[in-house]
């Protein structure tokens, strides 16, 4: 990939200062940049590099005034970091798309509706009637069940697994180790100690512009009919478990090792830390955030910032743990003050 600096501009809607024509083929830190690299200059702590980066082009923000000659060209835009990010997002898309073809032996099935500009690696598995869009990439040992849908621009990365009838939606990323659609944990206890499997017959929806870290799992929901649904924008870590009849709303970043309990509703906008144990059944409320470590044992109100195990408001966890810390301190000295009251009483007994 090589672009010049002016098209770098125009893509970020900044104003060049320097050399435009310069080209660039990489992204690099403002402290180890080399020619033909491309960095930014956020943090005002990150200045003193800008005047010694070799960095063929910086990225600053429009008030940046340079104390010293700088070699570098500039592109000034509103935000240095989001424009940077931008330029990581392309590049990534360049990266992930390059690919296309069919390569053997992979299998594909009956009925199935195949968009253009695919990719499908070697041991992919595409079952019968399955529906995939176009720009879609099918890394290899990739395992797509029948009556799947897919669309377009999504890539699903190696050792993917995509059980029957899930439905993905565009532009979504699914790294490598997800599991869509297994069964959900039902099991009816029997009058022998025993437990019966529970047919998990529903699926999992998912929507569009949704990434899935490696290793996580969503299960299917129970009934024919019924699905565990992903909303749009979703962002979901590596290593977490959502259970059947899960709802997660738009827009919902949930932190690794994070499990969700069967029939949840986790709201819109919600943030849900590392190894967060939310329980069944319960309704989670838009623009939620739960700290790292919480145990969600109850619904919540719109807004609200939960913390601890049980979970509590964060305001009052803080006030709580203010004593926690000191309990034994506070231990010390009550027993001392016992100490005294009964030295006291026995001094009046005494008299």
């Amino acid at each position: 990939m090589e672009f010049t600096v002016s098209q770098i501009a125009l893509l970020l809607g900044g104003e060049i200062k320097g050399d435009g024509d310069v080209k660039i083929n990489m992204l690099a830190k403002i402290q180890e940049a080399k020619p033909g690299q491309i960095s930014f200059l956020s943090n005002p702590k990150y200045e003193p590099y800008i005047y010694d980066t070799q960095a063929s082009a910086v990225i600053v923000k429009k008030d940046f005034v340079a104390r010293k000659p700088i070699n570098s060209s500039l592109i000034l835009v509103d935000d240095p970091y989001s424009c940077f990010t931008a330029l990581l997002e392309e590049y990534h898309k360049f990266i992930s798309f390059q690919k296309s073809g069919v390569e053997n032996p992979s299998y594909i099935g009956e009925n199935c509706k195949i968009g253009e500009d695919i990719y499908r690696g070697a041991f992919s598995y595409i079952g019968n009637d399955v529906t995939i869009g176009n720009n879609v990439k099918i890394y290899p040992h990739t395992y797509i069940g029948d009556n799947v849908t897919i669309g377009d621009n999504t890539i699903l990365n190696a050792n993917v697994k995509l059980y029957a009838n899930a439905k993905v939606g565009s532009n979504c990323v699914i790294h490598s180790g997800v599991v869509v659609g297994s069964d959900g944990f039902g099991f009816a206890p029997q009058a022998d100690g025993t437990y019966k499997t529970i047919p998990q017959m529903g699926n999992v929806v998912i929507g569009d512009h949704v990434d899935i870290g490696a290793n996580t799992v969503i299960d299917c929901a129970t009934f024919h009919g019924d699905s565990t649904k992903i909303g749009n924008g979703v962002k979901i870590d590596n290593l977490v478990q959502i259970a059947h009849n899960v709802s997660v709303g738009q827009n919902t970043v949930i932190a690794a090792l994070s499990g969700i309990s069967g029939s949840t509703e986790i709201g819109d906008h919600c943030v849900i830390g590392g190894q967060v144990g939310i329980a069944g059944h319960l309704k989670i409320a838009d623009n939620t955030s739960v700290g790292a470590q919480a145990g969600i044992g109850k619904s919540s109100k719109v807004g609200s910032k939960l913390f601890g195990s049980p979970a509590i408001d964060l305001m009052n966890y803080h006030r709580s743990y203010a004593i926690f810390k000191n309990l034994p301190d506070i231990t010390h000295r009550l027993k001392q003050l016992e100490e005294k009251m009964l030295d006291l009483q026995t001094f009046r007994e005494s008299q």
